[in-house]
């Protein structure tokens, strides 16, 4: 196998056992990088330091992620003015942290019927929100429900 010493240097080709007492005297492990290869590659290296260091790239990256939460606004054809109003501060500061809303408006019996009052509100409340949000997927109707979804707005 073709053995690489810690600080990338070639020894050459050796037995394995050769190998596995060149790290065994140098303290180090001797690790199988790409056993496909003719010859196959093994590099001394102290694995548990190794390990270490691939865990602290992972908790970094994690640390370094944000988890995007949809969180729901609910609406009827039937507001008021007052309610449409705290409905959208709620929204604006959902939308502040960060977060996507989703707003359905639910129709409740013979409702179903003007769905354009349905379209009407949600677009109202859309447009309220306009200068805090863009819209990721437009007004659609599934089942008795009207639904869209807004993220917040990217600043550049």
């Amino acid at each position: 196998m073709l053995v690489i010493t810690d600080q990338g240097e070639k020894l050459g080709v050796l037995t394995k056992n050769k190998a596995l007492a060149e790290a065994d005297s140098r303290g180090l492990d001797l690790v199988l990088v790409s056993p496909d290869t003719n010859p196959p590659v093994a590099k001394m290296m102290d694995y548990s330091r190794f390990r270490f260091e691939q865990q602290k790239k992972l908790k970094e990256m994690k640390k370094k992620q944000k988890v995007i939460v949809v969180q729901e606004i609910q609406l009827s054809p039937t507001i008021e003015k007052h309610d449409f109003d705290t409905k959208s501060r709620k929204a604006r500061t959902i939308l502040e942290k960060g977060n996507k809303v989703k707003i359905t408006l639910r129709f409740y019996g013979r409702m179903i019927v003007h769905q354009d009052l349905g379209k009407e509100v949600i677009d109202r409340f859309i447009e309220s929100l306009q200068d805090a949000s863009t819209v990721e997927s437009p007004v659609k109707l599934d089942g008795r429900s009207l639904f869209a979804v807004i993220a917040p707005k990217i600043e550049k």
